[in-house]
């Protein structure tokens, strides 16, 4: 599987991303082709050779005309754009979704619905530019995983249409919530809002650079000189060396322990954080000191979750403080079968190693509807589903689970 890791170790910018595509392989033509099909009159791209901190890179340059101008848009205009430029199927539709999770950050900003979020910056046009350019960059390499590490976002302030703010600026920081960021000691702002959608929406994960064979290495040139360190985005693309067997990623473990809640309230913070998709969530009876019985109340989420889950364990919970750290997790490749039984048909949860079925077992809530309705044990209908599947699927697995 392609895999493309985005190193952001001086920050990331919308035409440093294009830059870095371009300098990892991608034909500029696809630029120009995108840019052709958005139809925005006076809008031409340029792309050069430069030196940065003695690290040859590529520089891409928007250059906007008088005709199209730093308009202000709205996200159903931008939108149409988009829908009426005839790109393909997946490139519209990725760019459709960095726009509406920039607009969402920038109504949460402001506190005002999306639809009357006015873009400044990130609605003119070589904004829009670097969004779709992005996505169709990234289709066109055929990447099918993005990865990032965390993002460093500078400091100081910037001056936006809103006046001088401080950095992260206010729609970054919204964007990066529950991401993972990186220190970083150059000044100014290193992150953009335009990077940072782009970056956060089409990420599946970040942290470390993931088991992978690199076949290419682009540097993306950013405007201005660093000053501690050269203003470039790294990006490695290659294919994903496949672990022994399994799948293998990161997880975020959130835990906190109480001693003064129910287990009534308890269960339904265990129930609120699944419902808000952490990945598991359980509890655990300890003694904490003094002898006091208490319960150690244990997430596993992904660090795009974690700043919501946070809020239901305080939100939901009387504790005064949250544990968190990354692990790496191994996991069997999942997938899910349906078979025939004597009692309607059923959904089995099927666990894979190395391309071999090692775990079975059907899914509860199919069992419990079809006994429920047939008047048997719940058992038997585990029983015949699993049956079913051993002789249908790996006779071999029959009786596992």
């Amino acid at each position: 599987m392609r895999c493309a890791y985005f190193d952001c170790f001086c920050g990331a910018a919308g035409d440093m991303i294009l830059a870095a595509l371009v300098d990892a392989g991608l034909d500029p033509q696809v630029l120009h082709d995108a840019i052709a099909r958005l139809g925005l009159p006076g809008v031409t791209l340029q792309t050069e050779r430069v030196r940065r901190g003695g690290l040859a890179a590529t520089h891409v340059s928007v250059n906007v005309g008088p005709e199209s101008g730093h308009h202000h848009r709205r996200l159903p205009d931008i939108l149409k754009l988009i829908a009426q430029a005839g790109l393909a199927a997946k490139v519209s539709s990725q760019a459709t979704r960095v726009f509406e999770r920039l607009a969402a950050a920038e109504a949460g900003v402001h506190g005002i619905p999306v639809e009357q979020v006015h873009f400044h910056e990130v609605g003119a046009a070589d904004a829009i530019v670097d969004i779709v350019g992005a996505c169709a960059g990234i289709a066109a390499l055929d990447l099918a995983t993005i990865v990032c590490s965390p993002i460093p976002t500078g400091s100081g302030t910037v001056r936006c249409e809103h006046g001088v703010l401080p950095v992260p600026a206010p729609a970054t920081a919204e964007l990066l919530r529950g991401v993972p960021l990186a220190a970083c000691d150059e000044p100014g702002e290193l992150t953009t809002p335009t990077a940072a959608a782009i970056l956060t929406t089409l990420a599946s994960s970040y942290g470390p650079l993931p088991p992978m064979r690199i076949d290419r290495v682009g540097y993306g040139a950013g405007t201005r000189e660093g000053r501690t360190r050269p203003n470039l985005l790294r990006l490695l693309v290659g294919e994903l060396a496949a672990p022994p067997s399994g799948e293998e990623n990161r997880v975020t473990v959130l835990e906190t322990q109480v001693d003064d809640a129910t287990g009534q309230n308890l269960a339904y913070a265990v129930a609120q954080l699944l419902d808000a998709g952490a990945l598991d969530a359980f509890l655990v009876p300890i003694f904490m000191k003094k002898g006091r019985p208490g319960q150690l109340l244990t997430v596993l989420a992904r660090s795009e979750q974690v700043a919501a889950l946070e809020d239901i364990l305080f939100r939901e919970t009387t504790t005064f403080g949250v544990r968190r750290h990354e692990c790496q997790r191994r996991t069997l490749v999942r997938e899910h079968a349906t078979v025939a039984t004597p009692f309607g048909p059923i959904r089995v949860k099927v666990g894979r190693r190395g391309g071999q079925a090692v775990q079975a077992w059907p899914e509860f809530e199919d069992c419990a509807a079809a006994a429920t309705k047939s008047s048997v044990p719940l058992r038997t209908v585990q029983d015949a589903a699993l049956r079913a599947w051993a002789e249908q699927h790996d006779p071999r697995q029959s009786g596992s689970h």
